[in-house]
């Protein structure tokens, strides 16, 4: 289970339950996601952004259609599109509904949020709530992960053995992680964006020197700053030598196995949150951060 005393630490432990509920209702919005054969773009920011990625390289990957993921502020307007998907988890970001706004009457617009009631749902065309995942951390587990099991579940995703390993990894061992001084979180396809949220979380919660690469990438040059101390953290199929190579320079390995990458997020959470507490931080309120980013002027 997560460490104890902190809300993160609840909202990280609900998560299966979060995933299942999804599931469910991913079957009751299916004619306002993306459908077969429409070419799409998945904007948000931050981690909602990282989501965004790894749903776009799933959707592409089973031939659903063109599917692009931006950060809202970079989203290229003039782009064609049959649908753009937005997710907010606050429903309040600035850029998100700057790029709303920009959209309006030109797309249809889909966005995924945990507030009901927030600006969002006045500037786009469809909503899909998932405030049964809403957070009071500043740091986003579960919404994140609950997006994008509900978007893994309109693919026609089976969320089961995701589920089963989550709850896995509530109990599973940190180890020596949370004492790492570096942790490199590496990806491959979908799971790019998996290793860029990993990588965010241990920044945010723990202020720890955190790095995401593509796996193939990683090879050249980043793996320059593995050494004994630092870790190096594969989601999904490592590529053959990188272990081999990794321990060579003294770091050490870790991959998620058998186990459902998204699920392996959990455990990259959990060790977040521990970093932080065995560095005297508070995980549910980092440095320098608030639950949402409402800018003055964009």
């Amino acid at each position: 289970m997560a460490s104890g005393g902190y809300l993160v630490d609840g909202e990280i432990d609900s998560q299966p339950e979060c995933w299942l509920r999804a599931a469910e209702l991913a079957r009751e919005v299916a004619g306002v996601l993306p459908t077969r054969g429409e070419r799409v773009a998945v904007a948000g920011c931050g981690t909602s952004w990282f989501m965004a990625m790894a749903y776009a390289t799933l959707r592409e990957a089973a031939g659903e259609g063109v599917t692009d993921a931006f950060p809202a502020s970079e989203m290229p307007v003039g782009r064609v599109y049959d649908r753009v998907v937005v997710i907010s988890r606050s429903g309040t970001t600035t850029e998100v509904l700057e790029l709303l706004r920009r959209l309006k009457g030109t797309v249809p617009t889909v966005g995924i949020t945990a507030v009901p009631a927030a600006p969002i749902a006045e500037v786009c065309d469809e909503l899909v709530v998932l405030e049964f995942a809403d957070e009071q951390s500043v740091v986003q587990t579960r919404f994140a992960t609950t997006a994008l099991a509900l978007l893994r579940a309109s693919l026609g995703a089976d969320l089961a053995g995701a589920v089963a390993d989550a709850r896995a990894m509530l109990h599973a061992d940190l180890g020596a992680l949370p004492a790492s001084e570096q942790i490199t979180f590496l990806g491959k396809g979908w799971t790019v964006g998996l290793a860029h949220e990993a990588a965010l979380k241990v920044r945010e919660a723990a202020g720890l020197w955190s790095e995401a690469y593509p796996a193939m990438e990683y090879r050249h040059g980043p793996i320059s700053i593995a050494e004994p101390g630092r870790a190096t953290w594969m989601f999904g199929e490592t590529p053959t030598g990188l272990a081999a190579e990794v321990a060579a320079a003294g770091a050490d390995f870790l991959d998620s196995g058998q186990h459902d990458p998204m699920a392996h997020l959990v455990l990259a959470q959990r060790v977040a949150v521990a970093a932080a507490v065995k560095r005297e931080l508070d995980p549910d309120n980092p440095r320098n951060l608030t639950r949402s980013i409402v800018l003055d002027d964009v």
